[in-house]
């Protein structure tokens, strides 16, 4: 009875640290799109000739975020 318990215990949180770990893939994996798509968007911003302030205004990147998307 004492073991089963402790089987139990332990599949149960098994199940939990399993969708802890997907559930912050999926955050990690969706923070990662949405930095790559910001990014993405002040190059385009930048070669349409748009100043860098702006551009880090509108987006919230750094000037050292700019410098690494156009070099």
């Amino acid at each position: 009875l004492e073991q089963k318990g402790l089987e139990k215990g332990l599949e149960k949180g098994l199940e939990k640290g399993i969708q802890l770990g997907e559930q912050r893939g999926l955050e990690k994996g969706r923070s990662e799109g949405e930095r790559e798509a910001t990014l993405k968007i002040a190059r385009t911003m930048l070669q349409n000739g748009i100043d860098r302030n702006t551009v880090m205004a509108m987006t919230g990147l750094t000037e050292e975020d700019l410098q690494r998307i156009t070099h």
